[in-house]
């Protein structure tokens, strides 16, 4: 795993904690192939190892269908009919829906791999073997959360973001766990299995924010808190860039001109063409990087370098942009924002 501990990146951390919005250093190497797999199995604790210091959390997680698919995805024709096309005999076994679909870990991180839930705590905030205790000590075996100092807490952020923790205290680092498996990276699966090529309506804001949410640390695990009004400027455009980093990384592994290739394609050109509207009105610097580099590739088959090394690039900004940029800066988007009733 590459660390990156440039100057940059740390000082951007301490600067949007000290503003009370959070940050983060990159923590993977996006042209590793080995990134796109969620989570390392044998690193899996599982949801027992959150449940005391997250119960509110972990509670409202088992209402979702993010939980829920761990009983029911087998049992739908649709998942039924894709397991045909692509001989697909055990659901929890395959890796065509392992790695987006469930929770896999393996017993005492030697065993064999075992689907043990849904789409749980790990899928999105990382395999939590490398990072639980210091995510979990604030200062000291008696030292309470409320007691933890400033200082500290964002030593521990920074130490556990940089041994794997998707922190959402950075918001590109949500909205990368959620495109990576809503964008569906997997050709066969899609020309072959008949797979859709991801949720194709998927927006950040209205998809983390309805039944899924579980905002429980402001209220001290009392109530599932809204977020700001700024904090959802941030997932917004955090989410178009995910949009496009994924998609042009699809498209990228798209090998013939079928179902696969043709909507990863569309859908980051769709990407691309929403954060320019976004730019419009934000006049955002690290938004135009990103519209410069993505603008400079053709969407088309036969160009994985290129478009890949743009991915990695538009990854590297999209972190810079969740540690650097505050949601008050991005008022000019406020009539872009998903309203309530269309949240999830």
């Amino acid at each position: 795993m590459k660390i990156s501990t440039s100057k940059v990146f740390v000082f951007a951390v301490m600067l949007s904690l000290c503003l009370g919005m959070g940050g983060s250093v990159p923590t993977q190497d996006p042209r590793n192939e080995k990134w796109e797999v969620a989570v390392d199995p044998h690193k899996v604790m599982g949801t027992e190892s959150c449940q005391k210091c997250h119960a509110s959390e972990i509670q409202t997680w088992k209402k979702t269908p993010h939980n829920e698919t761990f009983l029911t995805l087998h049992r739908k024709p649709e998942a039924q009919q894709i397991a045909s096309k692509l001989g697909i005999e055990n659901f929890k076994s395959d890796s065509n829906c392992i790695q987006c679909h469930y929770t896999m870990s393996s017993k005492q991180g030697t065993g064999p791999l075992e689907a043990i839930a849904g789409v749980s705590c790990e899928s999105c905030h990382g395999a939590s073997k490398d990072w639980i205790a210091v995510h979990n000590d604030y200062g000291g075996p008696n030292v309470t959360k409320a007691q933890e100092t400033r200082e500290h807490r964002l030593a521990r952020f920074q130490q556990s973001i940089q041994l794997g923790m998707r922190n959402p205290v950075n918001v590109y680092l949500l909205a990368q766990s959620c495109y990576r498996c809503h964008t569906v990276p997997d050709e066969k699966l899609v020309n072959v299995g008949g797979h859709n090529a991801g949720s194709l309506d998927f927006e950040l804001v209205s998809w983390s924010q309805g039944t899924v949410r579980h905002n429980f640390l402001r209220t001290d695990g009392q109530s599932n808190a809204e977020e700001t009004p700024a904090r959802l400027r941030l997932l917004f455009v955090a989410g178009m860039i995910a949009d496009l980093e994924f998609s042009m990384k699809a498209t990228a592994k798209a090998t013939q001109k079928a179902t696969f290739g043709i909507t990863s394609a569309q859908r980051a050109q769709r990407a691309l063409e929403r954060l320019k509207s976004a730019q419009e009105k934000l006049q955002q610097p690290l938004l135009q990087e990103i519209i410069n580099i993505a603008s400079s590739v053709k969407l088309k088959l036969n160009n994985r370098e290129q478009l890949e090394t743009a991915a990695a690039a538009i990854n590297e900004l999209g972190v810079k942009f969740g540690a650097t940029v505050r949601g008050d800066d991005l008022i000019a988007i406020e009539s872009f924002i998903p309203p309530k009733d269309k949240w999830k």
